[in-house]
């Protein structure tokens, strides 16, 4: 039997926490909300067997996005996050989202 575990070892699997202090000090989110949803996928390629670290999804807002498309705002997510995928992280869904306008006081 072929063994499809892929991801990160559970010595260095990631948590949520990790990821979501990148993100802040990255890109300086108004709403940041990352969920570890490894669990959901245990026994495909890239979990680990632990239920933890490999799979996230991650729901940001950030003024950074303004006037980005959708890709252009995924790509900043995962370029804060590179240094998690290249130790194993496996997956990361992104919903991103612009911050409101201001309003005009005028």
């Amino acid at each position: 039997m072929q063994n499809h575990n892929l991801g990160a070892s559970p010595a260095s699997a990631h948590s949520a926490r990790q990821l979501e202090q990148r993100l802040r000090e990255t890109l300086k989110p108004g709403k940041l909300e990352v969920l570890d949803e490894s669990a959901d996928h245990a026994g495909h390629v890239g979990a680990n067997g632990t239920g933890f670290g490999t799979h996230f999804r991650v729901r940001i807002s950030s003024p950074l996005f303004t006037g980005k498309t959708r890709v252009a705002c995924h790509r900043l997510v995962y370029d804060s996050l590179q240094v998690f995928i290249a130790q194993g992280v496996h997956a990361i869904a992104i919903e991103t989202e612009s911050p409101p306008p201001i309003p005009n006081l005028n």
